[in-house]
Order: C-alpha cells, then structure tokens, then sequence
C-alpha cells in the first residue's frame, strides 16, 4: 500500500534499516500565504545497499540529494521519497516547497480578523510531520532535531529547544506573509538541539503572541523556563488567568515527580493557546499547543473550567508517558492516551482545588467509554493497528476513557504504591526510547508481585464490556421507606457478558450499603471489598445483615462495568437520585439509569424525570452538563412519537424554569439556560429569547457576553425566528475568528430547506472555510430537530460517502461524515441506506467502513430504543 498511508510492515522493515538519525530543518516563513521553504538534511546509518523512503506531502520538491549526488526527479512519488543504494553513513538534503494547511494538519496558518494577525503553529500527530519536512515519519525511529527558522522581525518563533540565537535578516517579506499588514524584515531563530524524540512531537509555532513568563524549581536542581502564549486578541482573558494556569502546572509538575519520583527530563515548558485546533491539545515535547477556545473571553461552565485544568495536566503527564518513553507503534496508543487521562484525574482530584474530579470522570469520560465499547467497532484496549488509517479512528472513547478507567482498576488491583515504584522503573529504563505493554506489565510484576499476564489477556486484550447484576433473597418482604426490609438471606453479583465479545473479567469492586439519615440524605452505612470473578460471586459478608435502602455495586467507581440494580435498589435511584450526599455515588448511579435508558431498559420517561428533580440540587458540574445531554437525547430521540411533543414541551418549560429559580449567576443557572435554548418547543420560547437579547429579560447574575449573546442568536435560527442578513448584522458588531464561527453555524442552523441546502454545499464545497467554520457548518447542518428537513439528505449523505473520503483530508472528512449525518431523519430509512452503502462497499478503507458504522450504530439503537417506548406507549393506552 504506497502513499500516504503508512502500513505497519512497511514501518517494521523501515525502522529495521535506520537508525541514528538527526535532522536539521531550515523553514522560510516570509514567502506570502500561501506556501514555505523547507529545507531538510538527515543524517542516518543504514545496511550498506539497502533501500528506504522518507516521506514528505509537499506543493513542489525541487531536489533531493544523496551522500553527494542529485537525485532524479522520479524518486518523489506517492507522498515518499525513494533512497536506494544506502551507505553505512548517509547524508540526504531534501528542499521542497510546502504547503500551508486551513485543516489544522501539518503547518496551520490562520487569519485574526479582528486585528489581521497571522498566527502559525503545526499539529503533527499521527504522521504529519511529512507536511512540513522530509522525514522518517514513524514514532520508533527517534531522532535529535535542530530547527532554523526564518520569519518576520515582528513575530515570536516557539520550537521544541531552546532559542540559542536570533539574527537580523536585511530582507522583506514577501506579500502576503502578513496578510493585509505592511512586508517588513525578517529574523532567524535558531534552536538548541532536541534530545532523541520522535517526530511527531516536533512543534513549531509562528506569530504575533502575546506571551507571559514564569520558572519552575524542577526537582533535579535544574530551572525550567515556562512560557503561556495566545493571540494578542484574547491577551486580556488570558492575563486574568495566567497565574492561575502557571500554579495549576507548578502543582502538575510537584504532582507527577512525587508519585513517580522521575523530574520533568526537559529544558523548557510552554503553553500555546492556538486557534481553529482539531484537538483539545498535544502533547509536542516542551511545546504543548492546546485550543485557545481554552482562553476564556466569556462566562465558560464550570464543567468546561474543569476540563481545561484535566488538559493541562493530562498533556504534562505525556511529557514522560509518551514523550520521554514512547510507544513503538500506534497499537500502543493507549499507552500514551489512558495513562494520561487516569493521571490528570488523579492529579486534578488530589493536587488541585477540583477535588470531585473522580464524579467528572464517572459522568464524562465513563459514559464516553461506556458508549464506545457497545459500538459494533469496539476494539480491545490494546487495538490491532495496521496502517495510519486505523490509527486515526482510535482516538476514541475506548483508547482515553476505557484505558483510564482500567488503568484505576489497576491500581487498585496491585497497589498504589507498587504501581507508582513501576511507573519509575519503565520510564528510567526505557527513557529517551520506545517501549511496548509486554514492558510495562514486566515492571509492573516485578513491584506487585502479581501474574498480570491473565489480567492483560482479560482487559487489555479483549474487547467489550461485562454487567454486573445484584441477586437479592431476603428472608422477610418489607417496606424499604419504613425500615421493616428484611434480613438478607443471599446478596450475590451474577457478571455477564455480550454473545460477541463473552469475556468474563476478575473486577475488583467495592459494594456499599446505603440508607436514608434524619435529614433525609442517602448515605453510606457499610461497604465490603471484594473480587468479583466467573459468573457468579457470594458475598458471605452480607448474610444475616438487614437489607439496606440501596446496594450500591461498584462503589467508588472502581472498576469498569455496566451495572444492573436490584428492583429496590432501582426504585430507591429514582425516587432519591438527588439525595446520595456523594458526587460520586450520583454520578454512577446516574449513568446506570442512562445506561439503562439507552438499552431500551428504563421508560425514556422515567429518565427525564429523575433527571429534572435531580437537576434542581446538583452541584457537580460535569455530572450536570452530562445528565443535560442525556436527557436531551432521551426527549428528541427516544420518547414515543404520540408523547414526545408533550415530552419536549415539558422538558423545555421545566428548564426555564429551573434556571429561573437556580442561584443568581451560578454554574447550574447558567447551564439550564443554555440546554433550554435548545428546546424551542414552548410557547414563551421566542419572548423569552428575544428578551434576554434586548434586555427586557434578565436571569439575576447573568450577563449576556459574547458567547451567550451568540447561543441566543443560534437558538434563534433553529427555529427560523432570524435569517441570514440579521446574522450577519448580528457579526458586523464585533468581527472575531469565533464570532465568524457561531455566525457559520447559526447560519447552517436555520431551518429551513433553502439554508440547508446553503449549508450542505458550503460543508462539501466551500474550500475557503477554515477546519472550524467547516465544523460549525456541519453540525448546525445536522441539528435542527425536524424529520421532514433531514429525511431528503438521506440518500445525499451516503452518495457523498466516497467523495468526501477521496477528496478530504481524514480530520475534514471524519468532520464531515459525523457531522453532516442526519441524525434527526427517520431512524429506519437511515439503517436501511446505511446497510445498503455497507453491503456495495465490502472492500472500503477501514477507517472509512468504522465512521459509517458507528453512525448507523447510532440510528440502529434510536430505532430499538423508540420501539421499545412506542410498546410501553401502546400497552399504556391499551389499559
């Protein structure tokens, strides 16, 4: 398979050939806007008489010299450069014309219209480093990079070394370098060597940024510079909270050297806050770039707040974990990606102020996993990689969220502080180098003392996902409420497992014994420790003991299952969900019942219900935003057809109300007012917008900012209620990247057949729009709520399939696909259209048949879940 999609045999043979690479880069970044010079020598030893490639995705290459002699042009094909004949010692000099991206992939170039700034920085993982210089584009082939770089005078430069000089260029920019500013002259930054690294954790960054300046005492006696930079735009949101993200990375730094006793390994530590991103950040050695949707201009949730705290240290916790010891190929993802969500939660929850962090996890990360592994695609931990295709597609819930989660279970199986002794030997031995599992799990078993072989086989390397269900026998029939409950006779945990992946797991689990106080609060009265293996698991413990309230399985989340209650249990959860005292407790009880609901096992209606009185007191942010979307899901997708107009409207007016009656200016007013925006299914909708618009209405403590200014216009749109001269009124009062974004979107969100129809072509055809309009256009394509605007892109979407797949980049195409998919069309007629692309493309691309699937999953439980609740509905009516 030549080209862009690197396979692994071909990166087997390859890494087997070289080997002692290091790189020298010249950029010139003042030839207008439009492409850069890249000039690359790689150095490298090989087998005498050998052969290899390197790769480089570039607009022109003008020649490629070997050991001395000019190449001819045809060894440039197919994204590779051809290198036969190899010495024992090898020089080769690549200089090549490349292209800028608006993707967010290679070197992004975006355009500040609020003051015309030009900000560059580059996104090189999984393989594309090749779109900025030639290179032995694989994470085994480690190398040191030295970069120079040439930019204008007025600019900031960031790489992964240090700055050793930067020279004045008597020369100017070309036009079109500083977009609509003046040419000016050039400067040329030159950096220290890196240490061995792999090449998709080079970074660069370019542009006018504001930039703050700190150090950190780093353990080893060393200093470590540390830098905050963003867009001069957002430099006065940044200011209020650059002291506060420098803390939150001191913390992170104290954190990760005390539970592994290894100090940060590098010379520097800077944070880029960048514009129109893909990701929520990466982890580039000393040069984290992270979303400057981070930097905060207007009111954020406490959720959103959270999480960026949980991204500053999940990408620090990569500088040792993926960074200083890095995976040989992608099918060790999960090595870098789970152990870094595990460790930012654990240094979030006990190194900061966000100390319910666990319930974030439960609420967030857990039900992302939970979703992922009951797909038709879900794929062991320890996935099969063969090729970089797949490798895109596993960034997913199951290589974060699942890997974290068993990574907790884990630790709590061995022992914290075994773990944490292992954790320090697999980095100091394997440091600067690549390792694999079979080395971790080695360490591991050296420190605890346990055969972590079978436990590999049953959660790392087996996919899916157990239930556990509660067996109760009581020896008397009683009253939970009055406390004549009966004495248990057996409690037992019967663990099953899907027909297609029937792996049965040891979990080691926690269950409590929960019962209502004086003041009427669900708490916790006992709790057994246990493991829980084959089918069916005793717990001797409990015989003889009164039955409490509520038997909480798994208690503390400490291991990774579905969780299935028993009858008294369940109704307990319903009428007292707000009442557990613990966010923990409330957040796994929650996601058992949307777990329940989503199986087509709880009435949809009973999960709004809940969901709504337990609303009203949450104080968990994440747990709230979560349970928001949940029941959004539940209203528009799964309640029967004959209530749910009755479902919408009573949801849409118990928000309302809810965030008028929630503390002024608090978390929880704020995030009912923005799932009630959209709803749109009550008759004050309008009134109520239009006045939070103009001021006639007011929430106590809340403002209407730039944001939520633009989630009112939006909501506006979906209904129709403003059209697109009035958004684009609404943008000419203050023209910003994210402004142009929400006004993309809100344009894509009216709802009518004209604006849809404006928007799928803009989303297929419109190469001008950036990675983030594309992205705002696409899924304010797809989520207006009306069967009749998305049942005639039915058949649209799947005759697109394979265009977007030829003509896309894979990050625009995945945009795409998920995004324009009409997920509000008749569930049915999807599932069918859907099966027919499937069965006449036996033979596509991997990646391409996983996102297809995974959104004809989507519809396939929609429609078993409605049927499920249109029996319910017809039973009911039949009574």
């Amino acid at each position: 398979m030549p080209g862009a999609n690197l396979t692994r045999t071909e990166a087997e043979e390859r890494s087997a050939i070289v080997s002692d690479a290091a790189y020298t880069i010249d950029l010139d970044l003042t030839r207008g806007a439009k492409t850069f010079g890249s000039v690359t020598e790689i150095t490298f030893d090989a087998e005498a008489g050998s052969s290899t490639f390197l790769d480089l995705i570039a607009d022109t290459v003008s020649s490629v010299t070997l050991n001395g002699r000019e190449l001819p042009a045809d060894v440039v094909a197919d994204s590779r450069i051809a290198l036969d004949d190899l010495a024992d010692h090898n020089t080769v000099t690549v200089k090549a014309d490349c292209l800028y991206s608006t993707t967010g992939e290679g070197l992004h170039r975006s355009v500040d219209p609020s003051d015309g700034n030009v900000y560059l920085y580059t996104q090189f993982e999984v393989p594309d480093a090749r779109r900025v210089f030639a290179v032995f584009d694989q994470p085994d082939i480690k190398a040191t990079f030295d970069f120079r770089v040439t930019a204008p005078q007025s600019w900031d430069v960031i790489s992964n070394g240090v700055v050793e000089s930067v020279e004045h260029v008597d020369r100017l920019t070309d036009a079109g370098t500083l977009g609509d500013h003046e040419p000016e002259t050039a400067k040329r930054w030159t950096f220290a060597t890196t240490p061995r690294m792999s090449s998709y954790l080079t970074a660069l960054v370019a542009g006018h940024y504001a930039s703050w300046h700190t150090e950190y005492a780093n353990e080893d006696g060393r200093t470590v510079p540390m830098g905050i930079y963003c867009r001069q735009a957002l430099k006065d949101a940044m200011a209020k909270d650059v002291d506060y993200l420098f803390d939150i990375t001191k913390k992170g730094f104290a954190f990760y050297n005390a539970q592994w006793d290894v100090p940060y390994p590098y010379s520097k530590y800077d944070q880029l806050f960048v514009p129109e991103y893909n990701a929520g950040a990466m982890e580039n050695i000393g040069t984290v770039t992270i979303r400057d949707s981070y930097v905060f201009e207007s009111k954020v949730t406490d959720a959103l707040a959270n999480r960026r705290v949980e991204t500053v240290l999940h990408e620090l916790a990569h500088m040792w974990f993926g960074d200083l010891v890095t995976m040989k190929w992608w099918n060790d993802l999960w090595l870098n990606e789970s152990f870094a969500e595990f460790m930012s939660t654990l240094a979030t929850a006990e190194a900061t102020d966000w100390s319910n962090d666990w319930a974030t996890f439960c609420a967030g990360e857990k039900s992302w996993a939970l979703r992922q592994d009951q797909l038709p695609t879900t794929h062991p931990i320890v996935a099969p990689i063969n090729d970089l295709n797949d490798t895109y597609v596993n960034f997913d819930g199951i290589t974060y969220a699942k890997g974290a989660s068993v990574l907790k279970q884990l630790v709590f199986y061995v022992g914290r502080e075994q773990f944490f002794q292992g954790i320090h030997n697999y980095l100091t031995s394997h440091a600067y180098g690549n390792a694999t599992l079979a080395d971790l799990l080695g360490e591991l078993e050296k420190t605890s003392g346990r055969d972590l072989k079978a436990w590999s086989r049953q959660w790392l390397e087996s996919a899916g996902i157990n239930t556990i269900a509660t067996e109760l026998d009581t020896a008397t029939s009683g009253d939970v409420a009055d406390g004549t409950d009966g004495t248990i006779e057996r409690l037992a945990l019967r663990q099953s497992a899907p027909a297609d992946h029937d792996v049965l797991r040891v979990h080691r689990l926690a269950v409590g014994f929960y019962d209502l106080d004086d003041a009427g609060k669900a708490v916790r009265t006992k709790r057994f420790e246990l493991d829980v293996e084959g089918e069916l698991t005793e717990i001797a413990e409990a015989k003889g003991l009164r039955r409490p309230a509520f038997i909480m399985v798994n208690d503390d989340d400490l291991t990774y299952t579905k969780l299935r209650l028993d009858a008294a249990s369940l109704d307990f959860a319903l009428n007292h969900l707000p009442d557990f005292t613990d966010a923990l407790t409330r957040a796994t009880v929650w996601l058992s019942l949307w777990d329940m609901t989503r199986d087509g096992e709880l009435p949809a209606k009973d999960f709004i219900d809940v969901s709504l009185r337990a609303l009203a007191t949450e104080t968990e942010s994440t747990t709230f935003r979560y349970a928001l979307a949940q029941m959004s899901t539940t209203a528009h997708h799964y309640v029967a057809a004959a209530h749910r107009a009755d479902v919408l409207t009573q949801v849409s007016e118990g928000l309302w109300t809810l965030a008028n009656e929630a503390a002024a200016g608090s978390d929880n007013q704020f995030q009912l007012l923005k799932a009630y925006l959209g709803y749109g299914h009550d008759a004050d909708f309008e009134a109520h917008v239009r006045g939070l618009l103009d001021g006639t209405i007011a929430l106590p403590g809340l403002a209407i900012d730039n944001n939520l200014r633009w989630s009112l216009v939006h909501a506006l749109a979906d209904q129709g209620l403003i059209d697109a001269e009035g958004i684009d009124a609404e943008l000419a009062r203050r023209d910003t990247t994210e402004n142009r974004e929400f006004a993309f979107g809100a344009k894509a969100a009216i709802n009518t057949v004209d604006a849809k129809r404006w928007a799928w072509d803009q989303a297929l055809h419109n190469d001008e729009l950036t990675n983030s309009q594309l992205e705002a256009v696409a899924y304010a394509f797809s989520g207006t709520d009306s069967r009749e605007l998305a049942d005639p892109y039915v058949a649209e979407y799947f005759t697109a399939v394979d265009w977007v797949w030829k003509h896309k980049t894979y990050h625009m195409a995945e945009t795409l696909l998920n995004g324009l998919y009409p997920g509000y069309a008749d569930p049915a007629a999807l599932v069918k259209a859907g099966d027919e692309w499937l069965a006449a493309h036996e033979d596509a691309d991997r990646a391409l048949k996983r996102l297809v699937v995974e959104n004809l999953a989507g519809s396939r439980r929609t429609l078993a879940v409605l049927n499920y609740n249109e029996s319910l509905a017809s039973a009911e009516q039949g009574r």
